[in-house]
């Protein structure tokens, strides 16, 4: 157990680093960030914070020696940079990031305990791609299988014509069939160092442009349906991973049942509700678990949430919200640049306390 006044190493400076900070500052942990300078909201509020690249080998064993444990807080972290560290200090185990960071890898892990990803093929080419899209159909969506996220790296194939005017981007993919989905959802559990598993109601997600927009619950009963068969999906996941933290599955409800899309080793985005909604926090919960105190209780709070996005220059008129009934709770994250496309903060609203 890392004792009060320890030190959390966080790799990475976004919003997830911000908020898992600053709930290991409420359990008395010290927080020392970690990643190449730029926007690192982190840093606010963090004890410290390291701008230095992430192949600087020196810098990270300078950071990581000056830590209790070490987490990350977005999985296209650089295994060469998590490598530097030393594995005694790392929570969860590397090997999550290593699955994660290939979708390939990813699909074929999932897949290997028994969850159903969508119809899928590596395609290394122009002639992979059409070979991919005759025997699989159309429409699909290509993505490339390292660094693509919140509809980064991804492009959807609506025909066959398509196929033949694409220009392959040159780098190693996957093409994915198109799924008949009738909403969106995650599993989002916490896994304790004494192997202990506790799981968040999921969300119903719904996406726009590729980017999660909003999570609720109550959610569809269709996905409730579901959600048992997704849970013990997740639960093999990590216990093959020996994860120790929060790890989040993605899941198409499907009336074959739930289709995995998509992991994250790290507390996700569908679980900010968490923080009003749920008695502990996917960010708290996730300190707990990787300095190994026991963990907080995952039972939502309220009949009602919602949590939705707030993206681009909808930022600069968010504090117009907090005048709107329903208390709505705001996160905004303090990144500098309000652009197209990018994640300024969210805003959760909860009703009907459960007794």
């Amino acid at each position: 157990m890392i004792a009060t006044g320890g030190a959390i190493g966080i790799l990475g400076g976004g919003q997830l680093g911000r908020m898992m900070a600053m709930a290991a500052a409420q359990l008395g942990y010290r927080v020392i960030g970690y990643a190449p300078a730029g926007d690192n909201v982190a840093a606010d509020v963090s004890h410290d914070f390291i701008e230095a690249g992430w192949g600087d080998k020196q810098h990270i064993a300078e950071f990581a020696a000056r830590c209790d444990v070490v987490t990350w807080e977005f999985e296209n972290v650089p295994l060469s940079a998590v490598g530097a560290v030393p594995l005694q200090l790392l929570a969860p185990h590397p090997r999550a990031l290593e699955t994660a960071q290939d979708r390939l890898k990813e699909k074929r892990f999932v897949e290997g305990l028994g969850g159903k990803p969508a119809p899928y093929a590596a395609v290394d080419s122009e002639d992979d791609l059409a070979g991919a899209a005759d025997r699989i159909g159309t429409p699909g969506i290509l993505k490339t299988v390292r660094d693509g996220y919140d509809g980064k790296g991804q492009w959807r194939i609506a025909s066959m014509r398509d196929v033949e005017s694409f220009r392959f981007p040159g780098r190693p993919c996957v093409y994915e069939g198109f799924v008949d989905f009738e909403t969106e959802f995650s599993v989002i559990l916490v896994r304790g160092q004494d192997g202990e598993v506790r799981f968040w109601d999921s969300t119903e997600n719904v996406h726009q442009d590729g980017m999660l927009a909003t999570s609720t619950l109550p959610a569809a009963p269709l996905i409730a349906d579901q959600v048992d068969e997704a849970r013990q999906i997740a639960a093999q996941c990590a216990e093959a991973l020996g994860y120790v933290g929060v790890l989040t599955l993605e899941f198409f409800a499907t009336r074959d049942g739930p289709i995995f899309n998509e992991m994250a080793p790290r507390v996700h985005n569908s679980g900010h509700w968490s923080i009003e909604g749920a008695a502990c926090s996917q960010f708290e919960n996730h300190i707990r678990a990787i300095c190994g105190l026991p963990l907080g209780s995952t039972d939502t709070r309220y009949e009602q949430v919602e949590m939705r996005n707030i993206v681009g220059e909808d930022a600069l008129t968010a504090h117009e919200l907090l005048a709107e009934t329903g208390e709505p709770h705001l996160h905004l994250y303090g990144k500098a640049e309000a652009r197209e496309g990018r994640k300024m903060g969210h805003v959760t609203r909860v009703a009907n306390a459960r007794s």
